[in-house]
Formats: structure tokens, sequence, C-alpha cells
């Protein structure tokens, strides 16, 4: 079964495992809000959009190995720094940590050549961990701490997805994802710049 096929199961099981939040989505339901806004966090900041994205198209030019070390290296140090967010640790240099996570996640991204798959891992546990930490400090003391890190985790392993795809797609354009890349690099580049 081609990749294409499976898109329309995906949108489908995506919708089904979102309805019942959508149903219940009412004032006072934490749950649902707590949900919600973990969705929302890494798609709309583009920040974390980029850096998932990137994780995505790194395992992929990883090869098969990298879809299974790479992304859940990612969420595992993610949800590691949600956690200390939660309970109010933030990591020094926050905010240049995710900087510089765009600049080496697009670096790696526009290399030529994919970096050992240890490395790859490492680098995506260390910047993991400062992304997840933006999400836990970001938590709004109203929501459910549980249903907002379903959220962040499952926008998050989309986003991953979506990289995957986006390489594989262009796996034949390599100049494109190389761009692709490049161009992540300097957003993180500016955004490093505007921290300092």
């Amino acid at each position: 079964m081609k990749i294409s096929s499976k898109l329309p199961l995906a949108a489908l099981s995506l919708t089904a495992v979102l309805m019942p939040s959508l149903v219940f989505a009412h004032p006072g339901a934490d749950h649902v809000h707590g949900l919600l806004v973990g969705l929302e966090h890494p798609l709309f900041g583009i920040d974390h959009l980029l850096a998932m994205v990137a994780i995505g198209m790194i395992a992929a030019r990883s090869g098969r190995a990298g879809f299974l070390v790479v992304p859940p290296a990612f969420v595992l140090a993610m949800m590691a720094g949600a956690a200390l967010g939660i309970v109010g640790f933030e990591l020094p240099s926050l905010e240049t940590g995710i900087a510089l996570s765009l600049v080496v996640f697009g670096a790696m991204v526009a290399l030529a050549r994919p970096l050992p798959l240890a490395a790859a891992a490492l680098l995506a546990s260390v910047f993991g961990l400062f992304h997840g930490n933006a999400h836990g400090l970001a938590t709004p003391e109203t929501t459910s701490g549980l249903a907002y890190a379903a959220g962040f985790v499952f926008a998050t392993s989309a986003l991953h997805a979506a990289g995957v795809l986006s390489a594989v797609k262009l796996a034949g354009r390599s100049h494109m994802v190389r761009a692709a890349g490049a161009a992540t690099s300097l957003v993180g580049m500016g955004m490093a710049f505007q921290a300092f």
C-alpha cells in the first residue's frame, strides 16, 4: 500500500480520535480545554512547528531505523522537559536553546549526508528538552495537565510525520529538502540574534 493511499485513513483516524473531545467542547470541560491548547501550541509557534517538521525530515534521511529512533527520542525528552516546566523549573537560556535547535536541525536537514543515527538522536533529545520545557511553562493553570500533554505530544508526532512525508515525497528533489533546512537554520539564527 502506498503512503498516499494511507492518507484518507489517517485523516479519518484523526477525526475519530478528536471527535469525542470536540463533542464535549463546552465551557468548564478542563480535559477538552487542555487537549485543544496542547494541540495548538506546537502548530501555532513557528519555532516549534519548524523544529518538529525538521525532526521528521532528519528521521526520513536517517534510514529505516531513523523513524524508530529520532522522533521518539525527541518526544520522550520533550515530555521530560515539559514535566520540569509544569513544576515551574525553567531551563537556562531557554529561548536561545530553542533558537539553536532550529539552527542545528536546519543544518542537519541541509547536509548532503545525514549524521550518524546516535548523534541525530542525541541532538533530538537535547533540544527536545528545551521545546518540552517551553510547552510545560506555557501550560495554563486552568487546563488539565494530562490532556494538555496528550495534545502537544499528538501534535508533535503529527508534525514529525509531516516532515517524514515531505522528505519522502521530495526524495528526488534533494535540493528542495536542503533549501528547507537552510531556511529553518536562517529562522533559528534570526531568533538567536533577537534572544541576545
